[in-house]
């Protein structure tokens, strides 16, 4: 039977909280609180990876080899290197003004929004927000919108109308990961559907 090598058996054993905890701290770290570890972003949200390390290393378990690790392996591409890897960022989800460099793009007619059901009437009111982003991030297909719900509790996944939207002018970008950008979404552009398990659609 085939071993596992030096590098497949550190990676293995970092499948547990203490590879939540890092993924954490990164997330914070180029998302949202950069300066709490002394850390720089540029304009366009890029840290120098050699700082990064040293900085989270003094929080949690950390190295290149887990850094590399976790940017490999996120199941939802949040992070990316430059060519060299010298750099690292996240490529959206970000509460600190920087500039990813996302291009304006005309959306897919209908874009998706999973959140709890909990949450839906004051959607439904006030209409979905960026909170403590700089964007309202939007899901291309229903399946998806599910998948993000369901980690908020029971979930319920919202339509919107991103023809029409874009139609008036607002702005719509698609990050390198797939998730579609766009700034507050007022209620009429939005409709609802409750997500069963099979995952059919049911409207409310």
């Amino acid at each position: 039977m085939a071993t596992r090598g030096p590098h497949r058996e550190r990676m293995g054993d970092m499948t547990d909280e203490r590879h939540v905890r890092a993924s954490k701290l990164l997330a914070r770290t180029l998302r949202h609180r950069p300066a709490e570890l002394g850390i720089e972003l540029d304009e366009h949200g890029w840290a120098h990876v050699g700082p990064l390390i040293r900085s989270m290393a003094g929080e949690a378990e950390f190295s290149r080899e887990i850094l590399e690790h976790i940017v490999a392996t996120d199941p939802k591409g949040r992070y990316e290197f430059d060519g060299q890897h010298e750099r690292v960022r996240a490529r959206q989800g970000h509460s600190v003004p920087v500039d990813v460099g996302l291009e304006r793009l005309t959306p897919p007619a209908t874009l998706y929004h999973g959140t709890a059901r909990r949450s839906l009437d004051a959607i439904m009111r006030e209409g979905l927000k960026p909170m403590c982003r700089l964007y309202v991030h939007l899901s291309p297909n229903y399946g998806t919108a599910v998948n993000v719900g369901s980690r908020h509790g029971t979930p319920v996944v919202l339509e919107v109308d991103a023809a029409t939207l874009a139609a008036e002018g607002q702005g719509f970008y698609l990050s390198r990961n797939g998730v579609w950008l766009t700034g507050p979404i007022a209620p009429r552009y939005l409709r609802t559907a409750i997500a069963h398990p099979s995952g059919e659609r049911g409207k409310l």
